[in-house]
């Protein structure tokens, strides 16, 4: 009978935004009634690890998101937010990531072939673990950053961090146009194509490089800092996209004094490589002058001419007046 009693607070439990449930299946997992209430139990905190992962992946996109848009009402995100936490705990019941089994097979003690971490590990090889992490994290830095053989005087490399420069779309926007007017010129675009991309690449000014000192790089299109770079850079964590897959990477990233200053290198980075020649030929048309890029591999993330779009087509972007 209580088995019974169980299964049915397990089902009950699957639907999260049953309270009561979830907390009757806390009460027969505490009293050890069953040991199924313990790998449903194992579900339900799986669950809420993969609704964590949803709702940082939503958050990421509400950066490039239209707020005008009736899909970025507060209604629909409270609806699917409600989607997620039913869609996180169908997932978990349905075999999801393997978690869940690892917390039953920790914690049920068993299954003779499992033992658990607390007893083998000791001191474990945690130091040549992370020597290796530490080694790999070089070798990525090497490949980006200038090679110190060369000059006795290398470009300085500083600690850095992502901060705001802006305190909102707006006052990006005001911020970047009397330079990104100067910069369309020469290029022959829209300097609303110029600071779409930058809202991209930096979340509207509230993620761009500052170093150790707090003092901003004003890198407001994530160009990198490759060997032929003799100014200032930075070494930031950044995503980078390989086969379509998001990877969490150390890259080296270039340094400016001012806005200005980044305008100027952004044109002279576009215009001197061939690898750009076509992007700044149909700089006057927005939509090929973004498409060109992406296939120039100027980004690895391959929606990044759809983001660059939908910001410049924006109503915050098209309903400023200079």
């Amino acid at each position: 009978m209580d088995t019974l009693h169980t299964r049915n607070q397990m089902e009950m439990a699957r639907n999260v935004h049953d309270v009561s449930s979830l907390n009757n299946l806390r009460e027969a997992i505490a009293k050890g009634e069953d040991q199924s209430a313990l790998q449903e139990t194992a579900k339900q905190f799986e669950a809420i690890f993969v609704q964590m992962m949803l709702k940082s992946m939503r958050k990421a996109q509400e950066a490039m998101a239209d707020e005008d848009s009736p899909f970025n009402s507060q209604q629909v995100k409270f609806y699917r937010d409600m989607h997620d936490q039913q869609l996180a705990v169908d997932l978990s019941s349905n075999g999801g990531m393997g978690l869940a089994d690892l917390i039953v097979k920790q914690l049920g003690q068993n299954n003779p072939d499992y033992t658990s971490a607390s007893v083998i590990r000791g001191d474990g090889n945690l130091s040549s673990i992370n020597r290796e992490a530490v080694n790999n994290v070089q070798r990525a830095q090497d490949v980006v950053l200038p090679d110190k053989s060369v000059s006795d005087n290398p470009p300085p490399v500083t600690p850095a961090y992502k901060a705001p420069i802006a305190a909102d779309q707006k006052a990006f926007i005001e911020a970047l146009y009397p330079h990104a007017q100067k910069a369309a010129e020469k290029l022959g675009g829209d300097p609303k194509a110029i600071i779409a991309q930058a809202a991209v690449e930096t979340g509207w000014g509230q993620y761009v490089i500052h170093d150790g000192n707090g003092t901003p790089s004003y890198n407001l299109f994530g160009i990198k800092a490759d060997k032929g770079w003799q100014g200032k850079q930075a070494v930031v964590d950044t995503l980078e996209f390989d086969k379509g897959m998001p990877a969490k990477q150390k890259a080296a990233f270039r340094a400016y004094g001012s806005i200005d200053e980044a305008m100027q290198d952004y044109v002279s980075f576009l215009q001197s490589s061939p690898r750009y020649e076509k992007a700044v030929a149909e700089s006057q048309d927005s939509q090929a002058y973004f498409n060109a890029l992406q296939q120039a591999g100027y980004a690895t993330d391959p929606a990044y001419a759809d983001k660059l779009m939908s910001v410049y087509r924006g109503s915050t972007l098209n309903g400023f007046q200079p």
